[in-house]
């Protein structure tokens, strides 16, 4: 079972976007039985919050089902628990790396924009941007390459 945790720093728009993403490709490609995929913030400030809208309705408008997450805080654990701990900025990063307090002595923690062209970027948050649009195709493509290196790992 590969196990990834998409994050962000609420848990109700990229890390989201980027879980239902995932399951969606996952899905078509047959996988689901071999993957578990979930989302969390590194933040408390919208703990038990619903998805966003605008990551509703974009997953909508691409027919992506959207399930009923509720934005929880990661927790130091999780490390141990994911194989692929996947930030969406850069900041995500710093800040999973205080919660797990480690260092990442494993390698598992990356941005998610680091299995494309575009290693190191950020994906930018539509909750200050009101982009959903842009959100989507930065996380898609993230998704995708994510996908393509661990079926290339793993053998799939």
């Amino acid at each position: 079972m590969i196990k990834i945790l998409f994050i962000c720093h609420g848990n109700i728009c990229r890390s989201t976007m980027s879980e239902y993403v995932m399951k969606y490709l996952v899905s078509e490609a047959g996988l689901s039985d071999q993957f578990f995929i979930d989302s969390a913030g590194t933040s408390r400030e919208e703990i038990g919050n619903p998805v966003h809208p605008g990551t509703q309705r974009k997953l909508r408008q691409v027919g992506i089902p959207c399930g009923g997450h509720r934005a929880r805080q990661m927790r130091w654990e999780e490390y141990k628990e994911f194989d692929y701990l996947i930030g969406m900025d850069s900041w995500n990063i710093r800040n999973i790396n205080r919660i797990i307090g480690n260092g990442d002595p494993e390698g598992k923690v990356y941005l998610l924009l680091d299995f494309t062209d575009r290693a190191g970027e950020d994906i930018a948050d539509p909750w200050y941007t009101g982009d959903f649009d842009a959100t989507y195709r930065d996380v898609r493509e993230g998704c995708e390459g994510l996908l393509k290196q661990i079926l290339t790992e793993n053998e799939i």
